[in-house]
């Protein structure tokens, strides 16, 4: 399976996108793009491996493989992926974050019902590996 990250919208916010695999969709937040610095920095637009993968902290989730120069990005629950040097909070150091809706969350860009989302990606993959094509459209 292909799935497909249009990246539509990027400030200090975050950067927001909608992901696509077949039936399933959803809205997904990173953070800002800072030259792929880790833990900072959003990943390149590009072409990925994911695989199943489960986290001593989030549980189950997709791991995003072959990133160049990093490691340990994955696909799980969280609001917030703002820049944490301006002062706006952040649940992702480089992860991407899914959720069924966005909108401003304690006074901040945010996905939201996010817990859900990705039981619900989870459900749809059923566990499977997929390459992850992500574009931006800005």
């Amino acid at each position: 399976m292909i799935a497909h990250l249009f990246r539509i919208r990027r400030s200090s916010h975050g950067t927001e996108g909608i992901f696509a695999a077949g039936a399933f969709s959803c809205f997904t937040m990173e953070l800002p793009w800072k030259d792929n610095r880790p833990n900072i920095s959003c990943i390149p637009a590009g072409r990925y491996k994911v695989t199943i993968r489960v986290s001593p902290r989030f549980g189950q989730v997709y791991h995003v493989t072959e990133v160049e120069g990093r490691s340990s990005i994955l696909i799980h629950s969280g609001n917030f992926a703002g820049d944490k040097s301006l002062g706006l909070r952040t649940h992702s150091q480089g992860c991407i974050l899914v959720g069924k809706y966005t909108g401003i969350l304690e006074g901040q860009r945010a996905v939201l019902a996010s817990r859900i989302t990705l039981r619900r990606l989870l459900d749809f993959c059923g566990g499977q590996d997929f390459t992850l094509r992500i574009q931006e459209a800005f």
